[in-house]
């Protein structure tokens, strides 16, 4: 679990592809300090460290990742967002970010605004209803808010601070950018899927299911 605030930018040192997926090794300031076995947000894309150095650790990309996320399109050289899971007791000054990217959009527009910029991104239909007004998303792992909404697409401000700690200075239109929705917001919305017009989706597990598999309720129990 994460909070969508980055620590840092690294950097892709190798890639290697091995059958359907990929190991990279990404320089990272506190490569010293994580264990094998860590969660690593990279790029908004929860990873685990398989294995580190002094200034490098390395993760596997499955190809379920490498299909859902921007994480295929990295290459040696590219810099990356970084951030170490949630402790217990840290301050959680963002949102909670799980690192499981819903879906790929992609940079529409970057202006100036004030001291910062704005940015405007596509994203993919089947996510229009849990993006809303004032929500929170995270782009590349960054923690961000909706300040527009349009027809498949949405609006986020970006200060100065971001623009300097993330790679999200680096946008230009046509972008690809990993998206991951609220988590609150994906919970409400599948619940209210279930329960269409105040119709209770029937449950998985029934007495009759019970049943026919042989579990029977004895007389007197509870």
């Amino acid at each position: 679990m994460f909070t969508g605030l980055i620590e840092t930018t690294g950097r892709v040192e190798r890639r290697e592809t091995r059958a359907d997926e990929v190991r990279l090794r990404v320089l990272a300031p506190f490569a010293a300090e994580i264990e094998r076995g860590e969660s690593v947000s990279v790029d908004g894309v929860c990873l685990t460290a398989v294995e580190r150095g002094a200034t490098w650790f390395e993760a596997v990309v499955s190809p379920e990742t490498l299909s859902r996320t921007t994480l295929g399109l990295r290459a040696p050289g590219d810099r990356v967002n970084l951030e170490r899971a949630l402790r217990p007791g840290d301050r959680l000054g963002g949102h909670i970010v799980q690192g499981h990217v819903d879906g790929v959009g992609v940079v529409e527009s970057v202006e100036p605004e004030g001291s910062g910029r704005r940015v405007g991104i596509r994203f993919p239909g089947d996510l229009d209803d849990f993006i809303v007004m004032k929500g929170s998303i995270a782009v590349d792992g960054v923690s961000l808010t909706v300040a527009a909404r349009g027809d498949r697409s949405f609006e986020a401000a970006l200060i100065p601070e971001t623009l300097e700690v993330t790679r999200l200075g680096d946008y230009a239109p046509g972008t690809a950018v990993n998206l991951e929705v609220d988590m609150m917001a994906r919970y409400v919305v599948e619940y209210l899927r279930g329960h269409v017009g105040g119709r209770r989706a029937a449950p998985a597990v029934t007495r009759e299911h019970l049943a026919q598999h042989g579990f029977e309720r004895k007389e007197g129990s509870r």
